[in-house]
């Protein structure tokens, strides 16, 4: 995701951009170099370039802000929904364990609003609505600590086998025994 911390840029911070696209719009009309404008505004000589180009094409109107790149396809309370869904648990919803899993949300969302989300647009919209991914607090009543240590002194180091060869190697490998 390209904005990590929140799905895309806040109002404001569109605001500011268009400002800035704004005030170079009036410095194309006065005939300024694109690396005199972009060292004063602080941005790319590649942007003001880019935005020089929408400006020839479409005049300060293309330089607007177009809003947000999509709408959200839930609305407010339908996500108010989705989450009281999720607070019931995975096991009202015919699951057999306590896992949340991207695709078992998707499914909710469908069986729920009849909308077809993908895993990674399920990702992204909880992502935008402050939920993260999350690891057990604590670990499964069912571990048997003495057997995972057993395991560790015993069966492991068979496993991993020897990572040094037993004789002395050779350096040469059309003779790997030298007299």
């Amino acid at each position: 995701m390209r904005y990590p911390q929140g799905g895309g840029l806040t109002a404001e911070r569109q605001q500011f951009r268009e400002e800035l696209r704004l005030k170079a719009a009036e410095r194309f009309a006065q005939g300024e170099a694109s690396s005199a404008i972009a060292k004063d505004l602080r941005v790319s000589v590649r942007s003001v370039q880019r935005w020089r180009q929408m400006w020839d094409e479409g005049g300060p109107r293309a330089l607007r802000s177009q809003g947000p790149a999509s709408l959200p396809r839930l609305s407010k309370k339908q996500f108010a929904q989705l989450e009281a869904e999720l607070a019931t648990g995975p096991v009202a919803h015919g699951w057999e364990d306590q896992r949340w899993t991207l695709a078992r949300v998707k499914t909710v969302i469908g069986r729920r609003f009849h909308l077809t989300y993908t895993v990674q647009g399920v990702r992204k919209l909880l992502v935008r609505n402050g939920w993260s991914c999350q690891v057990p607090a604590r670990r499964a009543m069912e571990r048997d600590d003495d057997a995972v240590a057993g395991w560790v002194k015993e069966v492991w180091p068979c496993a991993e086998g020897s990572r040094r060869p037993v004789e002395p190697g050779s350096s040469s490998r059309t003779k790997p025994v030298s007299p």
